[in-house]
């Protein structure tokens, strides 16, 4: 079983190296594409047409908000650390395997490929620029037919975040959302006198028993998933969540293989 990327079947006839039908020779063809002998067997001459192959655009997300600067206590990462890794990674995997790659809101948003456009991804993901206190995927010029992949803790607005995933969908692209959280945003073990504030600075909010928040905050948690996995089942996507406690080796492997599909 392996993962195959790099020259796509487009169902047609065209140029690649896989056999795609026969069909009668007609005034026009050059001999040299006919196949004899196939040929050989009725009165009728046949050209070997072969698929139409070309190469897939991927389109990555990665959530580059404040809220993704976030980082637990006994964490060694941050969640934006993580899902830069991931994107890169990524990039580097699809690149190599021929493929074209954009970083969605980004001076590499032009899908490419090769070294080049590996280097525009890695600046993008280093550089400094303005970030909202949340994220959510920017407008876009998808590929039909493409693929897509967003990397972020859709934390933010939902009127904001969910719209966004339904219209990148909308333009027949397939592709997986990836979830990242940090281990105290799944367990939330937070207890007395805790002050809850946004990484940007934007919420904030005190309280003297964080133990009796921790139900009413998992159940909107679980809220939030259910929604992010009903627009996957309802757009074809696919959906996964990843905490940065977790080897992004397993992460970036569970992207490839949902992205390429398995033969």
């Amino acid at each position: 079983m392996t993962v195959a990327f790099g020259v796509h079947g487009r169902r047609r006839a065209g140029i690649g190296e896989n056999f795609w039908q026969y069909r009668r020779a007609v005034p026009g063809d050059v001999l040299t594409q006919v196949d004899w002998r196939r040929s050989a067997r009725s009165d009728i001459q046949y050209i070997r047409q072969r698929e139409w192959e070309a190469a897939q655009t991927v389109s990555i997300w990665c959530d580059d908000a404040q809220a993704m600067d976030y980082k637990g206590p006994r964490s060694e990462f941050t969640k934006a650390e993580r899902a830069r890794l991931l994107s890169l990674a990524l990039a580097v995997l699809l690149v190599k395997a021929g493929e074209r790659v954009s970083l969605l809101g980004t001076d590499a948003v032009q899908p490419r490929s090769g070294e080049l456009q590996l280097n525009r991804i890695a600046m993008a993901l280093a550089g400094d620029r303005v970030r909202p206190d949340y994220g959510a995927p920017p407008p876009a010029q998808y590929r039909t037919g493409g693929r897509a992949v967003f990397l972020s803790d859709f934390m933010g607005d939902k009127e904001q975040v969910f719209p966004a995933l339904v219209e990148a969908a909308q333009h027949n692209v397939s592709g997986v959302f990836v979830q990242i959280v940090d281990d105290t945003e799944e367990d939330f073990p937070f207890d007395g006198r805790t002050i809850f504030r946004s990484v940007g600075g934007s919420v904030e909010f005190e309280t003297q028993r964080a133990r009796a928040l921790r139900d009413a905050y998992r159940k909107r948690l679980a809220e939030r998933r259910a929604q992010l996995r009903d627009v996957a089942r309802n757009t074809g996507w696919q959906f996964s969540v990843h905490r940065t406690s977790q080897s992004p080796r397993a992460a970036l492997l569970w992207l490839y293989m949902a992205i390429g599909g398995l033969r």
